[in-house]
Parts: C-alpha cells; sequence; structure tokens
C-alpha cells in the first residue's frame, strides 16, 4: 500500500510517500481501505517530533482518522462486513491506503455522504461532544464559548452545542473566519474579533455578567486570566489544545469563588475502552444529526475547507500551519 511517512523530525518536507506493507485485521479489528484522511493539528506536531504516537500506532504514519470501505474483518468482530462504509478514530497510522481499526472505534457513514465529508466528521465531532457533554457537562439553555471557532473542533463545536440545546452560543476567531463562519450559517449569538481586544469583556457583556457555563479552549495559556473572567459561577473550562502555550500562573482565589472546574483532555493517547465508548456515544446522540433536515437545530455537517491528493501531504501541512484554513484539510485516496 501507498503511505506518507515522516522521515525524520522536521518541516512538511521530511514528509514521504513510501510503499509499506499493508496492515492485516486482528482479534477485534477491520481492515478498511482509506478513501480519505483527515489532517489535525496532532499530526503536525506528531511530524515536528513534538507528539509521539502511541505504542499501537505506526511510529512514522500520521493520520488519526480516516474513511473508506471495510475490507476485512478480524475474529470477534460482530455487526460489520466487508463491503460496509465506516469511518473512525486512529492513535495514528491514517494517512495510509488501509487501516486496522478496533471495531469499536467505527462509524457508520451516514446515507448520501461522500468519502470527503465522512473523513471531514471523526476526529473533530469526537473532540468536540466529548469536550462539551463528558468533560463540560453542557445542559440545554447553558452559555457555551468556543474559541478558534473557524477549525474543524471549532465548527463541529459550533455546530454540537446548538444540537444540545445551548441558550447562546459565543464564538471568538480571526475576523476573516469569523466572516466565514457568518457566510456558512454556522450557529452562534456572539461572534468576537479574537484582535480586537478583550473576549471576556464581550461575554461578560452580553451575558449580563453572567459568564459562560461551559467554555472550549483550543489555543491555552494566553486566554488563561480571560477565560477565568468569562466563567460563570459552576462554570467549566475545558482545553482540548494548547497551540498558543502550556505555562500558566493562575490565582486560584478566582477559581475558588467562582467555585469552577478546568478540565485538560486528549482524545489520541487514551485506551480502545474509552474510544469505544465515545465513538458509542456520539453514534447514539449526534450521528442522525447528519441526515437531519437542515432546519433541524440537531442538524450536522461537516466544513471542509481544501482536499490535496495523498502525495501533496507536504502541501496540505503547509496549508495548514498557515493558519489560513477553515474548517477541514483533507488527503484523498482515490476511489
Amino acid at each position: 500500500m501507498k503511505a506518507i511517512r515522516i522521515g525524520e523530525p522536521g518541516g512538511p518536507e521530511v514528509l514521504e510517500l513510501v510503499e509499506r506493507d499493508a496492515p492485516v485485521a486482528g482479534a477485534g479489528e477491520v481492515l478498511v481501505r482509506v478513501r480519505c484522511a483527515g489532517i489535525n493539528r496532532a499530526d503536525l506536531l506528531q511530524r515536528m517530533g513534538r507528539y509521539p504516537a502511541p505504542a499501537d500506532a505506526p511510529p512514522d504514519i500520521p493520520g488519526l482518522e480516516f474513511a473508506g470501505e471495510i475490507e476485512a474483518v478480524g475474529t470477534g468482530v460482530s455487526g460489520w462486513s466487508a463491503g460496509d462504509r465506516a469511518m473512525g478514530i486512529l492513535g495514528g497510522g491514517g494517512y495510509a491506503e488501509r487501516v486496522a481499526v478496533p471495531a469499536g472505534q467505527l462509524l457508520p457513514v451516514p446515507p448520501k455522504l461522500s468519502w470527503t465529508e465522512a473523513g471531514a466528521i471523526p476526529e473533530v465531532f469526537l473532540t468536540a461532544a466529548d469536550a462539551l457533554i463528558e468533560r463540560g457537562r453542557l445542559r440545554p439553555g447553558e452559555t457555551v464559548l468556543v474559541h478558534t471557532a473557524g477549525g474543524g473542533v471549532g465548527t463541529a463545536a459550533l455546530q454540537l452545542a446548538r444540537a444540545s440545546g445551548a441558550g447562546s452560543i459565543f464564538a471568538t476567531a480571526s475576523a476573516a473566519k469569523l466572516d466565514r463562519i457568518r457566510e456558512a450559517g454556522l450557529p452562534h449569538d456572539l461572534a468576537v474579533d479574537r484582535r480586537a481586544g478583550s473576549f471576556a469583556d464581550a461575554v461578560t457583556r452580553h451575558t449580563d455578567r453572567a459568564g459562560a457555563d461551559v467554555i472550549l479552549d483550543t489555543v491555552g495559556a494566553p486566554y488563561w486570566e480571560a477565560n477565568m473572567a468569562s466563567l460563570a459561577t459552576l462554570g467549566r473550562l475545558v482545553i482540548v489544545g494548547v497551540m498558543g502555550g502550556m505555562k500558566v500562573e493562575a490565582n486560584l482565589r478566582t477559581l475558588m469563588g467562582k467555585r469552577a472546574t478546568v478540565v485538560g483532555t486528549v482524545l489520541r493517547a487514551r485506551s480502545k475502552a474509552e474510544k469505544a465508548y465515545l465513538t458509542d456515544m456520539f453514534a447514539t446522540r449526534f450521528l442522525p444529526g447528519f441526515t437531519a433536515p437542515e432546519t433541524d437545530p440537531s442538524h450536522l455537517r461537516p466544513v471542509i475547507d481544501r482536499v490535496f491528493p495523498l502525495a501533496e501531504a507536504a502541501e496540505a501541512h503547509r496549508y495548514v500551519e498557515s493558519n489560513q484554513s477553515f474548517g477541514k484539510v483533507l488527503l484523498a485516496l482515490g476511489g
């Protein structure tokens, strides 16, 4: 099979198109012919040598999500057959024509969705669902603040917040990406240009100083103080990324006074059982939204920016690193 290999830690130029032996479906696994693979920030970090693959994933082939058809089913697997259309998450190895995946991490591709649309769903929608529902304990009527709302996780989180009955949805992003959020019709009640001033001022003003009940943050350290100021009493700050930095000096009195919760979370390093639980939760609660009418608040759709051929993975990484992308960037593997 063809795959993209990280030759050595470095820039996009270290990504190489190589031939590799295809994996075999072991017990509890399925073998999938990959048609589309999503690109995520974790892939860029892995390429730079800053985010090693977990022990059960190829050490030099990035890729955390895929969509394709099942070619073979391992022993002990039920409910899946050769020819089924599936999508799912991986610990790594998605930039390849075939992947062996634990069956518990598979989702059926909703009817009428293309391979490209399916490939744009698993990682960002499961990450957002985990952050808002499992970690953030979002309840109907609560206020949600989504940072970097023009990214893959952000565009998914805006939709999942609406589907979960959020009372108000606030989005921060650059002015250009806020324009694209509006043009795409993504749900939000307040758009805050991250370069135009403090988002905390906007949040407190628009909530009559009550604050946001759940904050989904991918930036990290630079947003800490403003996040604390934006949190409601009993609010939950869920940190799913640290693109801006990892270390903060915290005023614990603010945290104590608001009786707030700060939760850090990652998806990639979780056990198979944890990933299977999250996959099942998403399938039950949110997967029907991809076939719901657009007028239905539960309606969900992947937001796709660009699709590159597998051989152009380096260019795809350069594009993501430019921070110009809106929604998902993907690799097409034929079919």
